[in-house]
């Protein structure tokens, strides 16, 4: 996000997480049976931490 030809990363850190990370972290979510990781009302930035965490965590548990 850029105010004034800058970019603004409090401003990035606050937006809301966009449809398509919600419906990706509600699968994963799910998949993972953590379904408290998923919360309608995160960030975009928080929303990709958890979607990184829930990826890397099934993909260890498939490992096995």
């Amino acid at each position: 996000m850029q105010v004034q030809g800058k970019y603004d990363a409090k401003a990035f850190l606050m937006e809301q997480m966009t449809r398509a990370q919600g419906l990706r972290l509600k699968r994963l979510s799910e998949e993972a049976y953590q379904p408290a990781q998923y919360d309608r009302d995160l960030s975009s930035a928080e929303a990709a931490r958890r979607i990184q965490v829930l990826e890397a965590e099934i993909e260890l548990a498939n490992s096995f």
